[in-house]
């Protein structure tokens, strides 16, 4: 059964959401994944909220471009946690949708990654799910470790190589 719903205003999002996707599944977390617009579709998009729960979801990533309503109407319907992803935009590139998304009133809120940061959405969704899973929480430390060890190996790298030899190599 999913725990994770992953939900986006347009395929033009799915580029971005994939990296939310491509963390749960780098930690075994099963997830659902659709597009649903709340401005074109309420009745739809009203539904998938309202019964996520029901479905055994207990953490919804909404991302979202320009009014970037998604996250914010999830959070008023769905009352586990959701986190919004603020997805680039030509225009303002996506500091609309970071600010539509950041400035939930109060009672209501949606935890909120950078613009783009799908892959770190996927990461806070396997945290909130870490907190009754000391499974999850092993794998999570694991993952953490291994960005040590990757910056560590550069570190050395650079250190043997030295700043000219080692940008050649990059």
């Amino acid at each position: 059964m999913a725990k994770v719903g992953i939900i986006m205003g347009s395929d033009s999002d799915l580029k971005v959401m994939k990296k939310a996707s491509d963390m749960l599944e780098e930690f075994g977390i099963e997830y659902e994944m659709t597009i649903i617009s709340a401005h074109r579709m309420p009745d739809v998009f009203y539904d998938y909220a309202s019964k996520a729960e029901e479905r055994g979801i207990e953490v919804i990533i909404a991302g979202a471009g320009g009014a970037a309503h998604l996250p914010g109407m999830c959070a008023a319907i769905f009352d586990l946690p959701v986190i919004g992803v603020p997805i680039y935009t030509k225009s303002v590139g996506g500091v609309d949708s970071l600010y539509s998304i950041v400035q939930m009133p109060s009672g209501i809120p949606v935890a909120t990654v950078a613009i783009d940061g799908a892959a770190n959405a996927g990461i806070l969704a396997a945290k909130i799910l870490a907190v009754s899973d000391k499974e999850l929480l092993k794998k999570l430390k694991d993952y953490k470790k291994g960005l040590k060890d990757k910056v560590t190996e550069k570190a050395e790298k650079l250190d043997k190589l030295g700043c000219e030899e080692y940008i050649k190599q990059m």
